[in-house]
């Protein structure tokens, strides 16, 4: 295969990843090629089980694609309180923080509702309103546009707003947790994000329920290993027990923690 080939369908995976579905005839749009050869990629990426092609466009498989903000919200609510309230305990008032996107780093914001004083810069906007109900707390958010119903914000932007700023802590979730660690992610725009804020921030701290172990979803970011906290509610699977030997001095079990 020539590497042009190889980068073009390179790309239209990565468009996919970030759009969830793109259709032919945009995609023989934007590399300026023939609806034929554009067909021809998508018959290659569609070999894989993560994309399929329907009705003239390519998508992300259902078994990739992410649910919806508020009923991940409300699954877990025990493990993710008890997530939110052991970080809470980790994090002393007047602390600056960057808290990313997702449910369970909501839960934390939620934990830290009587903390005075704090720096919060976060894309999260329901962190925000959570946090934002004492007043001594500094709240930044970027601009652009807000992601429905997930109440966030991404994209390019977003990566230049975290690059302005340093904070002691960055507090983030997952989509999913491979076995040997990988963090994966729905969007390559949110890897970007979290790896932003842990390269700024002092000390990462991963909140992940345990349903996130094992979860499928298609980009790759970074590494449990790489992290300075890893906080989960209860035990996965045995499978994952060799990955939670090798990350014992980092990790934090919630559920009987005392608060």
């Amino acid at each position: 295969m020539s590497s042009k080939k190889q980068r073009r369908r390179e790309a239209i995976s990565a468009l996919v990843l970030e759009q969830g579905a793109v259709t032919v005839g945009s995609l023989a749009e934007r590399f300026d090629v023939s609806m034929q050869t554009i067909r021809r990629d998508v018959d290659t990426l569609c070999e894989s089980d993560m994309l399929h092609r329907v009705h003239g466009r390519i998508e992300l498989s259902e078994e990739f694609l992410n649910t919806p903000f508020d009923q991940r919200a409300g699954t877990n609510l025990l493990g993710k309180r008890a997530i939110g309230e052991v970080t809470a305990n980790l994090i002393p008032d007047g602390a600056t923080l960057f808290i990313s996107i997702g449910s369970t780093p909501l839960s934390v914001a939620q934990a830290m509702r009587r903390h005075k004083g704090l720096t919060v810069i976060t894309n999260n906007l329901s962190a925000a309103m959570a946090l934002s109900e004492e007043v001594s707390n500094r709240i930044i958010l970027p601009g652009g546009e807000v992601r429905l119903p997930d109440r966030d914000i991404l994209g390019n932007d977003v990566l230049e707003f975290f690059g302005r700023f340093r904070a002691e802590y960055a507090v983030f979730g997952s989509a999913g947790v491979a076995d040997d660690g990988g963090l994966l992610e729905f969007h390559t725009t949110e890897v970007r994000a979290t790896q932003k804020i842990c390269e700024n921030a002092r000390q990462s701290f991963l909140v992940v329920d345990c349903s996130k172990f094992g979860r499928q979803a298609p980009a790759l970011g970074g590494n449990v290993a790489d992290l300075d906290r890893v906080i989960i509610d209860r035990q996965p699977g045995e499978q994952f027990a060799p990955l939670l030997d090798r990350i014992e001095d980092k990790l934090i079990v919630a559920e009987g923690q005392k608060t």
